[in-house]
């Protein structure tokens, strides 16, 4: 029996979250990044922040893909209310670490997706990661190497700051920037046949 072609659209350029949907077998058909405003709103918690921009981000990009799979995620990185920003400078960069060295933060990664036929879904998938003290050596080498810039909270922990984590209880994939086991049920509770 012959499938109906499916198409996948994601609708992020981060090249981590296409890499993670690589690692599962998910080849997207089209990159679409949607240009949405990430500024919080006033007293908007971190998991609503996330879900809010995921939610936007996929319906964005599925109003202009009729009939195609569309994923669009948002990863928050927070210390209690406090929601650090996506690095843009070094001395954002260090800021983070700053805030983030000796002590514990969670990393909320919202997943949205909408159906070839209308339908949406989402998830939200919340982890909990501890960070070594860093010393001011630690700090200026991450800094140097450039790694945490455009990074929400400053760092990717798949690279260098994967030496500052002393603990991580919830989803590694998730704090990369897609939750791989939540992200293939939600496409396939959606209809979509994964590879």
């Amino acid at each position: 029996m012959a499938h109906t072609p499916q198409r996948l659209v994601l609708a992020s350029a981060s090249p981590r979250r296409n890499d993670l949907l690589r690692q599962i077998g998910l080849v997207p058909d089209a990159v679409a990044p949607a240009e949405v405003d990430e500024s919080p709103l006033k007293d908007e918690t971190p998991r609503r922040l996330a879900l809010r921009l995921a939610a936007a981000k996929c319906a964005r990009v599925a109003d202009t893909a009729p009939g195609a799979f569309v994923l669009g995620a948002d990863t928050v990185v927070a210390v209690g209310r406090r929601v650090l920003p996506k690095a843009e400078t070094e001395a954002e960069v260090r800021a983070c670490l700053a805030l983030l060295s000796g002590r514990s933060h969670r990393v909320l990664t919202a997943v949205a997706a909408a159906g070839a036929d209308g339908r949406r879904a989402e998830r939200l998938v919340e982890s909990r990661v501890r960070f070594k003290r860093l010393s001011s050596q630690d700090i200026d080498r991450y800094v140097e190497s450039g790694e945490g810039l455009g990074k929400a909270g400053g760092y990717a922990i798949q690279g260098r700051a994967g030496a500052f984590v002393i603990e991580l209880q919830g989803s590694y994939s998730g704090v990369v920037g897609l939750p791989l086991y939540e992200t293939a049920n939600l496409l396939a509770g959606l209809g979509f046949r994964l590879p």
